[in-house]
């Protein structure tokens, strides 16, 4: 099969090669996919250059997400599948070989059915960012009724969230860096949206919410808005983060026990096997219940592909998600 793969941590122009490997072949209650299109997610890329840890094996392919069809199967799962249009999670989390190659072999359950409305590069997009999506909106209950801050709207898992949250029933407000940003997150269904750069956040939000500041904050970037966070949360408010340019970020004890917040992280890889059922399942059912935006439907579910590589520019599809211009997910074509 042809495949990308690195064997050392590194700048991707340096270190990631492209050419042909063994056929792997699909161990007991694992399914053999046949790769159309591949996700390039920040973690791949952090995974790549070493960023949170060094490579425990000799040799890496990368990327987690991807869609394509299963082509066999191993011992234990029925031959039924074989044909089936999926979609994958946690490809390349603690495993050699994740789905930048023409074939990737994984447990049955982390091929999950594609809907019949996406297609490949849509499929490509759904693990990472709409499950991290999810889990920040869900893990506290739904946010129906309630007053939502997605900080980074215009980023792949802001880009979700505001979605899901209007889905939900919540007021939604965004925030984002720029025009092209905040035309980005309006068409997602953003009620409001404040650009950061040139608007205070602060009194912005408290003026839509008439001093009462939100329920829920879904933070990208924990360390730099902590202090603004804590001020904007109600009472009993939660903050959920996902990321953050800053390793360390310091909790003022007091602005955070007196609102009694709760604040949760979340790291989708590592969520509990009932956490990503639930993930599953409601994503089909937004799908189902919003379809795909259109002109006739422009409240359908938006799947925003900035750019499209072939296997053989892997690198480049690298370079073009640390450079963070992007708007949208970076998709690797599998020819």
């Amino acid at each position: 099969m042809r495949a990308a793969w690195y064997e050392r941590n590194g700048p991707a122009h340096a270190v990631i090669q492209v050419g042909d490997l063994p056929d792997p072949e699909p161990g007991p209650g694992e399914v053999l996919v046949r790769i159309r299109a591949s996700a390039v997610n920040p973690s791949d890329v952090k995974s790549r250059a070493g960023l949170r840890a060094k490579m425990a094996v000799p040799r890496q392919i990368p990327h987690s997400d991807a869609a394509g069809e299963i082509v066999a199967v191993g011992a234990g799962v029925p031959a039924a599948r074989i044909g089936e249009r999926v979609w994958t999670w946690n490809a390349a989390y603690g495993r050699w070989n994740g789905t930048a190659a023409q074939l990737c072999a994984l447990p049955s359950d982390m091929a999950v059915r594609l809907p019949s409305t996406l297609d490949y590069a849509q499929g490509a997009c759904v693990a990472i960012p709409l499950l991290t999506a999810h889990r920040c909106l869900f893990a506290d209950g739904p946010p129906t009724g309630e007053t939502i801050l997605v900080c980074g709207a215009a980023g792949v898992v802001g880009h979700y969230a505001v979605q899901l949250a209007r889905w939900a029933g919540a007021y939604v407000i965004a925030t984002v860096s720029g025009p092209e940003k905040a035309a980005h997150a309006e068409a997602a269904g953003a009620h409001a949206v404040i650009n950061y750069r040139t608007e205070d956040v602060i009194a912005r939000v408290m003026q839509l919410t008439a001093g009462a500041g939100v329920h829920r904050i879904i933070e990208v970037e924990l360390g730099e808005n902590l202090d603004m966070d804590l001020t904007l949360l109600r009472d009993q408010g939660v903050l959920v983060y996902y990321g953050s340019k800053t390793p360390v970020a310091q909790l003022p004890f007091y602005a955070s026990i007196l609102k009694n917040v709760v604040i949760r992280p979340v790291l989708m890889y590592t969520i509990t096997a009932q956490q990503r059922a639930q993930a599953i399942r409601d994503i089909a059912r937004w799908l189902a219940d919003r379809g795909l935006a259109s002109t006739d439907n422009p409240n359908g579910a938006r799947f925003a592909i900035a750019q499209r590589f072939s296997l053989a520019a892997t690198a480049d599809a690298h370079a073009c998600v640390e450079a963070g211009a992007k708007i949208g997910h970076v998709v690797v074509d599998i020819d």
